[in-house]
């Protein structure tokens, strides 16, 4: 039985920490999501979506420290039972998703690891159980260390924890799992396949204003930089001047440049006077620019369609031509 405990214990302990680490690297990807859940056609709770960032928070540093604490055996009855109501809690909502095809990919591995809902729904009738055992072999469950010890671990891992969500939020996600990703080439990207059954790379069209798609003859050039700007009304209107000083010196050294943008071209035109961006906007969906980079105002670097650099607007200056 001790040995069943054990295996249980780390096989829990695990889930819940791999899953928390893949988000907490990059809690907006994990916030879209939640905004998704409280959309009309899910949940239809959209009073939640302005509070879709700091929930994801909140979720994502209670799922991985109740790892930690199941992990080191701290509060072995308030962690299995705080893991059993999250768990069921999720438990619903991937049945829900699968049941009536609303959310093709609950996030529950962020980017890293794409389960289809049944997928995902199987993995929580096993942690389901896993951890109803947990709950009635409690006495199993020894502590790794004193008291002191476990308080001590539990509460630095909680300031580490706090510290990596505050560096991505401000910068970019520490480990990028996204099609988009540093080295990755978009072009192939097309024709790999999710679980969705879509490709990796899709929906990413480059058009003018007039219609004219520029997808291929960008993703065929050398020296791109595309500054993506992907919601105007929410920019953070302290990266303009970097936007300037970034664009004007990637052109004097040759790159074409185009900024992304699912935004109004009468709003974009008026900014470009404004800041004297002497760049071209093309249109793209909202959702793709989203997923291309955490930032906006944030700046993507190409080399016929591979992916050299990616920067938040505040870390821009440390783009070399």
């Amino acid at each position: 039985m001790k040995t069943l405990i054990l295996i249980a214990r780390l096989f829990v302990a695990a889930t819940f920490l791999f899953s928390g680490f893949v988000k907490l690297v990059d809690p907006i990807g994990s916030a879209y999501k939640f905004k998704e859940y409280f959309s009309a056609n899910v949940l239809d709770i959209e009073f939640l979506i302005p509070y879709a960032l700091p929930f994801s928070i909140l979720l994502i540093l209670a799922e991985i420290m109740l790892g930690v604490f199941l992990l080191i055996g701290f509060k072995p009855k308030f962690t299995t039972w705080s893991l059993f109501i999250i768990t069921l809690i999720f438990l619903f909502l991937t049945w829900y998703s699968a049941y009536y095809n609303k959310v093709t990919d609950c996030g529950c591995f962020g980017d890293a690891i794409k389960l289809t809902p049944w997928e995902t729904f199987n993995k929580n009738v096993l942690l389901i159980v896993l951890i109803g055992l947990l709950i009635v072999a409690k006495k199993y469950m020894k502590p790794l260390f004193a008291v002191n010890g476990l308080r001590w671990i539990s509460l630095t891992s909680l300031m580490v924890f706090m510290y990596i969500i505050y560096h991505v939020l401000v910068h970019l996600p520490l480990i990028d799992f996204r099609p988009y990703a540093v080295g990755k080439n978009i072009q192939q990207g097309m024709t790999e396949i999710a679980v969705d059954g879509l490709p990796k790379v899709h929906d990413f069209y480059l058009e003018t204003n007039d219609g004219t798609d520029l997808t291929d003859e960008i993703l065929n050039t050398e020296k791109v930089m595309l500054v993506v700007l992907y919601d105007i009304d929410i920019a953070d209107v302290n990266g303009y001047e970097q936007v300037k000083k970034s664009t004007d010196l990637a052109k004097e050294n040759g790159y074409s440049v185009y900024g992304l943008s699912s935004s109004y071209i009468d709003d974009l035109i008026s900014l470009s006077e404004k800041e004297d961006f002497k760049f071209e906007w093309l249109f793209v969906d909202g959702t793709v620019l989203k997923t291309i980079i955490r930032a906006n105002p944030g700046f993507i670097t190409l080399h016929k369609g591979t992916v050299t650099g990616k920067w938040n607007w505040i870390d821009a200056d440390k783009f070399k031509p």
